[in-house]
C-alpha cells in the first residue's frame, strides 16, 4: 500500500487542521493505521493509531483530548482532526500502515509499521 498525507500548513496557536491521508494499492481495511510527527531536530514520535476497524484508538499524551483520528476504509483514507493547536504541534507529520488482517491491535512502535507515506508540514505560530 502507498500513503500520501496532505493537509497541513502554518496556522495559528488555537486554530485547527485536518489532516488526510490517502492510501492506494491495496485496501486499508486490513491495516492498522498511525500517526507520527517529526519536529526539527527531534527523533520521529507517535502520535496516533487507529485498529483495523476504526474500533480502538490510542493516543499520545502530548495530544489527547485535542486529536482525533478517523478513517473510511470504504474511501480508503486515514484522518487526524487535530484542534487547539500549539507552537509545539509543529513537525512533519506521516501516516504509516501496518499489515494486521485479523487483529484489532493499534500500536505504538514506529518499526512496528510496514509502510510509511511522505510527510505534510504542520506549523503553528504563537
Amino acid at each position: 500500500v502507498q500513503l500520501q498525507a496532505s493537509g497541513g500548513g502554518l496556522v495559528q496557536a488555537g486554530d485547527s487542521l485536518r489532516l488526510s491521508c490517502a492510501a492506494s494499492g491495496a485496501a486499508i481495511s486490513r491495516y492498522a493505521l498511525g500517526w507520527f510527527r517529526q519536529a526539527p531536530g527531534r527523533e520521529r514520535t507517535f502520535v496516533a493509531s487507529i485498529s483495523r476497524g476504526g474500533i480502538y484508538r490510542d493516543y499520545a499524551d502530548s495530544v489527547k483530548g485535542r486529536f482525533t483520528t478517523s478513517r473510511d476504509n470504504a474511501e480508503n483514507r486515514v484522518y487526524l482532526q487535530m484542534n487547539s493547536l500549539k507552537p509545539e504541534d509543529t513537525a512533519v507529520y506521516y501516516c504509516a500502515a501496518k499489515w494486521e488482517p485479523r487483529s484489532n491491535m493499534v500500536f505504538r512502535q514506529g518499526p512496528s509499521y510496514d509502510q510509511w507515506g511522505q510527510g505534510t508540514q504542520v506549523t503553528v505560530s504563537s
